[in-house]
């Protein structure tokens, strides 16, 4: 029989669950607070990038003992992730406006994330969307403070 069509033991379906789940629950944690603050990337997007890189990495790691595998898949993730989070950037017609940049840097870190949990590094995920929520949330009141005072500045 070939060895494509065999059905892995349960120990290693539970390994690549678990790492795929973690990556697409941890990327959706991201999502969601893309999606709360009125963004077009969201929750679907965000869960999606991170169990796309987290499969990538799966297949790396499980198709060879080689570590260069592992180092091409996270290059060719970082690269050609950055396409997508290219989509969402929009200039505007004003000199300094531009809109999407937290988004595609947010589209960047659930790459980063799913590569993690696929890695098996879940913990790291972890910690990385753990301190994006601080950024997130904690600076989003700095963030506008600051477009305030520049405002303010430029009416002046």
């Amino acid at each position: 029989m070939d060895p494509i069509f065999t059905v892995p033991d349960a120990q290693f379906l539970w390994h690549v669950v678990s790492r795929l789940g973690a990556a697409a629950l941890l990327g959706g944690l991201i999502g969601i607070e893309r999606e709360w603050t009125g963004k077009a990337a969201g929750l679907r997007t965000h869960m999606t990038v991170a169990l796309g890189c987290a499969a990538f990495m799966l297949v790396a790691l499980e198709s060879s003992d080689d570590g260069a595998n592992t180092s091409r898949a996270i290059q060719g993730i970082a690269a050609g992730i950055g396409f997508i989070g290219a989509g969402t950037i929009l200039k505007r017609s004003e000199e300094e406006d531009i809109k999407g940049l937290t988004t595609a840097a947010t589209i960047w870190l659930t790459a980063a994330v799913g590569a993690g949990a696929g890695a098996g590094q879940v913990w790291l995920a972890f910690i990385a969307v753990a301190i994006a929520f601080v950024i997130l949330f904690a600076f989003l009141g700095i963030d506008r403070w600051l477009a305030r005072k520049r405002a303010t500045a430029e009416l002046d």
